[in-house]
């Protein structure tokens, strides 16, 4: 559960700014996504390998110039 504690006089759309940047940074909703459906690991282990090549070669990429 998020706590935001509210300032005195502290306007209610920075509280709420407070409170989105805070959910977004403990990653709930990315959570509930995953859970939706069951993901193999061997998919998974795929999809990170995918993931670690596409960003090597950003990388490599990037260092070439």
């Amino acid at each position: 559960m998020l706590i935001i504690p509210v300032k005195d006089g502290e306007n209610i759309d920075r509280a709420l700014k407070r409170f989105k940047r805070k959910f977004d940074r403990t990653k709930t909703m990315k959570q509930l996504r995953e859970r939706k459906q069951f993901t193999k690991p061997s998919v998974l282990k795929r999809q990170q390998l995918l993931k670690a090549r596409y960003v090597q070669r950003l990388r490599t990429d990037e260092e070439k110039g």
